[in-house]
């Protein structure tokens, strides 16, 4: 088993760390109690298969028995890989987050916020002094604090782990309620007129051709892909992990499902995950 307690200062972004180890597929406890760690390690040794990676956020909220904790890595180092990760932020950086979640400093002293701050550092000083990684977080937007810790676990940035799912739809049957946009495609050229087409799909080289050999289409598709290549970046650098687009025709059998497969071929060329799904193909 890997283990991975992260702590660090308070308001320097834990809460947001553990959701990337989440997201890396953890297992995640947020407060554990240091004494809790052996009970802990003992049980899940026996599931060591289901639950091979741990993350533990550990800080000043369990009060004085952060002290315990550097013992208790020392003694998980010996049996398991295990890493410490400290979160920091300067104090004008913990002032302004607190000021702006409005929440009280789990120490709350009681003469002020950066007496609280102060405090915590000295509780936290061995620590931060024996971590493996130091993570300074006061320039750090969400985003950023993702792709380091990514980094730091070998797995692939927001960028690169991001997906774009493409519905192709028919308008009769509605609009997919949880499009991020929507492309209409009736004006081009519809195969339901070609008889030899008409029970085909978009999934047919034939159907494909003839939507294709367009030119406003071909230039329409260029299009959409333009924008795929703007937005991927936009969406990702703000955490979000996928981006669908909807693409309608008349009945969703044609012109739709052609573009679909398109495009999501043209997003898995820019090395993204990517899925197309007829939704009234069947209708």
């Amino acid at each position: 088993m890997d283990f991975t307690i992260l702590t660090g200062m308070s308001g320097s972004g834990k809460s947001k760390a553990i959701q990337t180890f989440e997201d890396l597929g953890y297992f995640c406890i947020d407060n554990m109690p240091p004494a809790l760690i052996p009970m802990l390690a003992n049980m899940l040794d026996a599931v060591k298969d289901k639950f091979s990676n741990i993350a533990l956020v550990i800080d000043v909220r369990v009060g004085d028995m952060i002290g315990e904790l550097l013992d208790q890595v020392k003694r998980l180092r010996e049996d398991y890989k295990t890493r410490l990760i400290f979160l920091d932020a300067d104090d004008n950086t913990l002032v302004k987050r607190y000021k702006e979640t409005r929440r009280l400093h789990p120490l709350n002293a009681s003469d002020g916020l950066l007496s609280s701050i102060e405090h915590e550092r000295k509780m936290l000083k061995k620590l931060k002094d024996d971590a493996d990684y130091v993570i300074d977080t006061s320039a750090f937007s969400p985003a950023n604090l993702r792709d380091h810790l990514m980094d730091i676990y070998n797995g692939k940035t927001d960028a690169e782990n991001f997906e774009v799912k493409v519905i192709s739809f028919g308008f009769k049957h509605g609009i997919p309620v949880d499009a991020d946009m929507v492309f209409d495609v009736r004006c081009f050229p519809n195969p339901f007129y070609v008889p030899e087409l008409r029970e085909k799909t978009g999934n047919d080289k034939e159907v494909q051709d003839y939507v294709m050999n367009n030119t406003s289409a071909t230039e329409y598709l260029k299009k959409i892909e333009e924008m795929i290549d703007f937005l991927v970046p936009v969406f990702s650098g703000e955490g979000r992990k996928m981006l669908i687009v909807a693409i309608g025709c008349t009945g969703g059998h044609h012109r739709s499902v052609t573009f679909a497969n398109k495009l999501s071929d043209y997003v898995r060329t820019l090395g993204h995950t990517s899925s197309a799904i007829h939704r009234d193909i069947e209708i």
